[in-house]
């Protein structure tokens, strides 16, 4: 996976990153053949372009390009498709976080999704600046290609089976924990909104539980709601609301990355991953609207809709994280459609119960440029969720606030005293872009990570 980097430097074309406000006072600086060279191809930083200058023998002696922001990583990531196979270095000063983030957007450029089909397309390497941390590089690469590659792969050879494969894979690497509670076991060992979910589909739903860490460091739990497809149940899907519904794992697939990035960089923590992963499909034995369920918690639910199913199989997992009253919990989930309406693809919607929890994951958002943006847990709105015969509804009657009143049934599950971030993403790319192929993506783990390395490192 690193081929696309390297530290033999002796021969790599120069490549110097400019911004447009900067431009003309680093033209002043460059030699006469340059400027002429520059003047001659229009070039004045604007993003996105680049010039190639050529040297005596018609090769190329530098490249230019023009950035937005030296410090994003998407100023780099069309660039190892875009320039001839080569080897080249970053000719410019950065700052330790800016090589960084340099490294991971050339990396992401690399990726592609090739298990189906064949793609020959070859990159340009980089030569390791100097300033870079190649750790964080590398893990944070691999984290996001883990995700991707997840979301991307299609229900018929991802589902929760598989899902377990991969989550297991990722614990022997690690050498961390790992136990898995399928079928009718969830109801034995009191998981039952898991297995109502689950049990309509001839694929097992089962509980995935990975430890990691050492007794007695600070417990942080991830959850992630892992519905390797979603048909809505009984409460169909159109065929347009059913088409991507292979990345309903996304947030499955996140968590998976961010706990890859924990274990890797060995953070001090008690680390545990809980990962509900079923298939909601739609057969005889399928839950039905109305049908009630006694939660792990206690707490009983009315099913006002079989397509709000990701909620139903979170909150027995965040029940049983709790009960271990961790530091933190966060959990990642393909939650609601309404938080895309609100903010789109590229903004996840973050829920906190804890100002300085959520301060902090918005700070590292933007530093790293894995944004997100905070919604309210607006109490207000508890009571769209009530029931008349339940303790609470799955879903409120009308369409208002879809994203926060999704997020207040998840609150029902977390007591008051545990530090909660609950993140509702899209997980996917609409288009290419520099970086960002369409497909499966990771959202929020680089940020999430960044926290986590400054609470606990």
């Amino acid at each position: 996976m690193s081929d696309f980097l390297t530290g033999r430097s002796s021969s790599a074309i120069p490549l110097t990153v400019v911004t447009s406000g900067e431009y003309d006072g680093w033209l002043e600086a460059q030699p006469a053949g340059v400027r002429a060279w520059l003047d001659a191809s229009a070039f004045k930083g604007k993003p996105g372009s680049v010039v190639r200058i050529p040297d005596a023998e018609r090769g190329v002696s530098q490249v230019v390009v023009g950035v937005e922001d030296p410090a994003s990583p998407w100023s780099y990531g069309d660039l190892p498709a875009r320039l001839e196979k080569g080897t080249y270095r970053l000719d410019r000063d950065l700052s330790a976080h800016a090589a960084t983030q340099a490294t991971i957007g050339w990396g992401l450029g690399t990726y592609a999704f090739d298990r189906y089909k064949r793609r020959d397309k070859a990159f340009a390497t980089l030569v390791w600046p100097e300033q870079a941390d190649r750790d964080h590089a590398l893990r944070t690469i691999e984290a996001v290609f883990l995700a991707r590659d997840l979301i991307n792969t299609p229900a018929n050879d991802l589902g929760p089976a598989e899902l377990e494969d991969a989550a297991r894979a990722l614990a022997k690497k690690h050498k961390a924990k790992f136990n898995t509670i399928v079928g009718d076991d969830l109801l034995k060992q009191n998981y039952p909104t898991i297995h109502m979910v689950g049990r309509g589909s001839v694929r097992a739903p089962r509980l995935i539980d990975i430890r990691w860490g050492k007794a007695g460091a600070p417990r942080v739990t991830l959850v992630g709601k892992g519905v390797c497809f979603d048909t809505g149940g009984y409460d169909l899907k159109p065929s347009s609301g059913m088409l991507n519904m292979k990345k309903d794992m996304g947030g499955a697939a996140n968590i998976l990355a961010l706990a890859h990035m924990v274990m890797a960089a060995k953070l001090p923590v008690r680390l545990r991953v809980l990962i509900p992963a079923v298939e909601n499909s739609v057969s005889g034995n399928a839950m039905r609207p109305r049908d009630i369920v006694k939660t792990r918690k206690g707490l009983t639910v009315e099913i006002g809709n079989t397509d709000a199913e990701g909620r139903l199989v979170l909150c027995d997992a965040l029940a049983d994280a709790d009960d271990e009253k961790p530091d933190l919990v966060i959990d990642c989930a393909t939650l609601t459609g309404a938080a895309r309406v609100a903010l789109g693809q590229d903004l996840p919607a973050l829920f906190c119960n804890d100002d300085d929890f959520a301060a902090g994951l918005t700070a590292h958002g933007g530093r790293e440029a894995d944004p997100m943006w905070r919604l309210p847990l607006w109490d207000g709105y508890r009571k769209n969720l009530d029931s008349d015969i339940a303790d609470m509804n799955n879903v409120s009657e009308g369409g208002f606030g879809g994203a926060i009143t999704a997020a207040l049934y998840l609150q029902a599950f977390v007591s008051k005293e545990t530090k909660w971030a609950h993140v509702d993403m899209f997980a996917w790319n609409q288009g290419n872009r520099p970086g960002r192929p369409k497909g499966g993506e990771a959202q929020f783990i680089r940020a999430a990570f960044g926290y986590l390395r400054e609470r606990y490192a």
